[in-house]
């Protein structure tokens, strides 16, 4: 039988990067649904939902990767390789996983609860595109921008079309990251077979990166206009630019400790767009919904 910790470190709990930068996008979509301060009860909902829906994420993930893991220095200690979790353990658990997620939702409305069934839909696929195009950091970009139709619909039971300019600016935002952090595995990756945008791009990843976080500001300026954000949301993207410049130094040489720095940097990116938010919200309609 499994152990707890064998459990937790196959959902990363010991790693919550991915848990908050899928939250940091649902936070900006829930702020801005609500023109301020959104109910208590989806803050709750959609952070506890976030980390579930991550969570399960990782366990597919493994999953799919457990035949391929082991060649790939980064990933050759994970549960599943090491036998520390088995198969039917994992089914389990995100079987699991996936039911807290759908209990949660049930709180929300009928829209919120069609939207999720696209959502298990996009994460479940994700680890299988690895196999069959050099574009899986799209439909993980895809999954990963999920929440902010879902937060609109649960907040305003609507989906106002400059939902998706935020849509769009959070899925080339997540390519240009998980490019990066693909970048790390790469030479290992070549030679397993798995496929990413870092092995597509070659020696133009970091033109490319360059060219997705311009289009990710682009979108989240477009978004910030349609739905009347000013001053401190631009402020907000004017912080991301020069933090997407700092990147780019990380990543300069490619060395994958530094492509591995520049991926989890991307945390401070997702909190300065929610701060600009929530605080150009906040002057604007005041504190408190």
């Amino acid at each position: 039988m499994a152990s707890a910790g064998a459990l937790l470190r196959l959902i990363r709990f010991d790693r919550p990067i991915g848990t908050l930068l899928l939250l940091w996008p649902t936070l900006w979509a829930l702020w801005l649904a609500a023109a301020g301060w959104p109910d208590v009860h989806l803050l709750v909902i959609f952070t506890a939902g976030t980390f579930l829906m991550r969570s399960a994420g990782c366990v597919v993930n493994d999953l799919a990767d457990r035949d391929f893991d082991g060649a790939v220095a980064r990933t050759r200690e994970r549960p599943l390789v090491t036998g520390e979790v088995s198969v039917r353990e994992a089914l389990v658990l995100f079987a699991t996983l996936l039911g807290l997620a759908f209990v949660l939702v049930l709180f929300t409305n009928r829209l919120t609860v069609l939207l999720a069934v696209a959502a298990v839909l996009l994460a479940s696929c994700y680890p299988f595109m690895k196999r069959h195009t050099h574009l899986p950091q799209v439909v993980l970009g895809a999954a990963f921008s999920w929440g902010i139709p879902m937060a609109f619909a649960a907040q305003s039971q609507a989906l106002p079309p400059a939902l998706w300019l935020l849509y769009a600016g959070n899925l080339l935002w997540t390519v240009a990251y998980d490019t990066q952090y693909a970048m790390v595995d790469r030479e290992d990756d070549l030679i397993v077979g798995i496929r990413s945008t870092a092995i597509l791009f070659g020696n133009g990843d970091r033109l490319a990166i360059a060219a997705l976080q311009l289009g990710c500001l682009l979108c989240l300026y477009l978004a910030g206009r349609a739905f009347g954000l000013g001053t401190v949301f631009n402020a907000a993207l004017l912080a991301a630019a020069a933090l997407f410049a700092y990147h780019q130094f990380l990543i300069r040489e490619r060395r994958p400790l530094d492509c591995f720095r520049a991926f989890l940097h991307n945390n401070w990116v997702g909190m300065a767009m929610f701060a600009g938010i929530a605080i150009d919200l906040a002057l604007r309609h005041g504190w408190t919904r």
